[in-house]
């Protein structure tokens, strides 16, 4: 390909993997899966391959007029003209011997030092919130969150220091001071903000200690751990929520299958299709993914069965249930479905402000609590969440017990979860179901023995 052109650039799709497309003078824009284009200098100098990102393009900056040439830096949003002024730039550098890309990291090295630990605080939340950050940026409802904590707490105290200034003691003052008039909860939050702050620091190639680290957690507060686990009108609230996040629908499909089946996260995101059984309408995940080490049989209800279907229509290529989403052979993140539940906690709360945060785990809480409330033998539910039985002789003949009632108690479970977001109540659906399961006949026991 000759030149690159703007209508060339503006017209170049993301694909699963990073590829480059050339320009000229050994510049070429490289398109990475999120979609950012950035134009970058391939060039030897004193023997060595290197590599200059001279900036990423921006297509308002092609609507502008160009910048002066002593305006622009590397690493800026550019136009493809102030792109190649830049390469003219590197190109003379070269010339002369001297590495663009080694003056570029030193140049931003002793920028950053100039820092007050207020700016890379900023700097922090603006990475954060920055939809080109991928798996690093935030759910808005925990940069919200930290940020309140930074803007009341931190920065009075804080934000004009440079960050070596920034000691243990200084920050444990600071967490003392906050605890005795905000509460523990908050101090624990300070030195955890500074914490990410200084690592995002550290990140940017600032060589500079984190203060947070020589301080425990347990040294500010401890704290009970809280069992979170959803009501009916909590349930209710979250999966209608789910509906309407901005996330992909089969993501929030997968929050709901995980509720569905009350397994751990670990045990949904590396599930593969060899697992899954449509004719038995089972889920078999293998001893070795299992924390008991133990094989565990999962019975599905229609509606699990249902996203599975759907799973295997968007992503039957992949040997994942629900691969990432630029690469069809990993699975998803281990953040994804936290970050979908945040959004929807975001959304309750935009009617409901004391709404309680949760996270995957609480899904599966809810899950057993939901199922005990229901008082559902106590044997079926334990045998769902695989806990292994504290009598080791049970432990190796009940491995694939009472199958034929859990799956009557999942359906009865999904069929609960369908009622609570009407707004119905399940107790019809739960004696139906208790009845059933009492009702098993001993020729329906062949895969319990």
């Amino acid at each position: 390909m000759g030149d690159l052109t703007d209508k060339e650039l503006k017209n170049l799709k993301p694909k699963a993997k990073l590829y480059k497309v050339t320009d000229r003078d050994g510049m070429h824009a490289a398109v990475t899966p999120s979609g950012v284009i950035s134009f970058r200098y391939q060039y030897r100098v004193n023997g060595r391959q290197e590599i200059l990102t001279i900036g990423r393009y921006s297509a308002e900056a092609a609507r502008t007029l160009t910048r002066a040439p002593d305006a622009l830096e590397y690493g800026m949003d550019v136009s493809l003209a102030e792109a190649r002024t830049l390469l003219a730039r590197a190109r003379r550098q070269v010339e002369r011997g001297e590495s663009p890309s080694k003056a570029k990291v030193e140049k931003r090295t002793a920028s950053a030092e100039a820092f007050t630990f207020g700016g890379w605080a900023e700097a922090y939340f603006k990475h954060k919130a920055d939809p080109r950050s991928g798996a690093e940026r935030l759910a808005d409802s925990t940069l919200a969150m930290r940020r309140s904590v930074y803007d009341r707490a931190i920065a009075g105290n804080l934000s004009k220091l440079k960050l070596g200034e920034v000691t243990p003691q200084r920050l444990k003052r600071l967490c003392d001071e906050v605890k005795e008039k905000r509460g523990p909860a908050v101090a624990v939050h300070v030195r955890e903000v500074v914490l990410l702050v200084f690592r995002h620091a550290q990140a940017c190639g600032l060589d500079v200690s984190n203060p947070a680290e020589s301080i425990r957690t347990s040294a500010i507060a401890t704290f009970e751990p809280r069992e979170r686990a959803l009501s009916p009108s909590e349930v209710r609230a979250v999966l209608t929520a789910l509906d309407h996040v901005a996330a992909a629908p089969t993501l929030r499909s997968a929050v709901k299958f995980v509720l569905l089946t009350g397994v751990r996260k670990s045990e949904f995101i590396d599930a593969t299709w060899k697992e899954i059984d449509f004719a038995a309408a089972r889920w078999t995940i293998p001893a070795e993914r299992m924390k008991a080490g133990k094989m565990h049989v999962v019975p599905l209800s229609d509606q699990a069965l249902d996203i599975l279907t759907a799973f295997r229509t968007m992503f039957g290529v992949s040997r994942y249930l629900h691969p990432g989403r630029y690469d069809g052979d990993t699975p998803i993140s281990n953040a994804t479905l936290n970050r979908v539940i945040d959004a929807a906690v975001e959304r309750i709360r935009k009617d409901d402000p004391d709404f309680e945060s949760l996270g995957v785990h609480d899904l599966r809480r809810t899950f057993s609590t939901g199922l005990n409330r229901a008082k559902f033998d106590e044997r079926w539910i334990e045998m769902s969440m695989a806990h292994a039985p504290r009598n080791r002789i049970a432990a190796v003949y009940n491995v694939n017990r009472y199958l034929a009632e859990r799956k009557i108690m999942l359906q009865c479970w999904a069929d609960m979860l369908d009622a609570w977001v009407k707004g119905e109540s399940a107790k019809e659906l739960i004696a139906d179901a208790k009845q059933r399961a009492a009702e098993i006949h001993d020729d329906e026991l062949d895969d319990d023995l």
